[in-house]
């Protein structure tokens, strides 16, 4: 091989990385990032109060979900498609017990998770989740799906990663996440519309579709939080 031919291929496979020309890369992941705090949050504002079995989100079936688009989106890549998921979540003082089952039921299912202790307010997931999906895309991604509502942190970044040309969903609730449902760039999907995520349809109200007899809608949090941070 000549010094241009290797030099020619060396760029090729520099531009690749760059997204500016065709990829080598035999494996991309799909991945798929949870942020339970808020995902919870939104939740309990839609029931009203804790989720029983029957509202709790089956992650067997969030997994077919995943491995059904991981599937979709072959079609379209030359590399090996590998799903990948992960549940981000806070560990409060003295919950442990209370969560373990959870955990160790997300791990059997095939995700892997991300537990943080809660100390304060500040103890955040919302930076490990950017941080992770920074460096998954920074190894090649085929598609990138966060499930959260939380526009302010998420939206810019993940209409970053849309315009290289990789395909970003958001998993939500459409009440919670105007922010996804009116992009341009971004997929969003309910997580309702998923087959089998919810065992039972949730009591959503929406402000189109009013019973004529009206309707209660519950506060996204309690007035205590007010006082956070005084």
């Amino acid at each position: 091989m000549s010094l241009s031919e290797d030099t020619q291929d060396t760029d090729l496979a520099r531009d690749s990385l760059d997204g500016n020309g065709p990829d080598v890369r035999r494996h991309k992941r799909v991945l798929l990032v949870w942020d339970a705090p808020n995902l919870d949050m939104g939740l309990g504002a839609i029931l009203g109060g804790r989720p029983t079995a029957a509202y709790r989100p089956r992650f067997d079936a969030l997994g077919r979900w995943l491995l059904s688009r991981t599937t979709e989106l072959s079609t379209v890549e030359t590399a090996t498609l590998e799903p990948e998921a992960t549940v981000f979540t806070n560990i409060a003082p003295g919950s442990a017990d209370v969560v373990r089952p959870w955990v160790e039921a997300l791990r059997n299912v095939g995700f892997a998770v991300f537990a943080k202790p809660k100390v304060d307010e500040d103890s955040d997931v919302d930076a490990d989740m950017l941080h992770h999906i920074e460096l998954r895309h920074g190894e090649g991604l085929a598609g990138v799906i966060v499930a959260s509502a939380d526009g302010q942190a998420f939206r810019e970044p993940l209409e970053d990663i849309a315009a290289t040309g990789v395909p970003v969903q958001v998993l939500g609730f459409r009440e919670h996440a105007s922010w996804a449902v009116s992009s341009e760039i971004l997929d969003f999907v309910d997580l309702e519309d998923i087959p089998g995520v919810f065992r039972e349809p949730l009591p959503r109200v929406s402000l189109e579709s009013l019973p004529e007899e009206g309707a209660w809608l519950q506060p996204f949090r309690p007035l205590s939080a007010l006082l956070v941070g005084r």
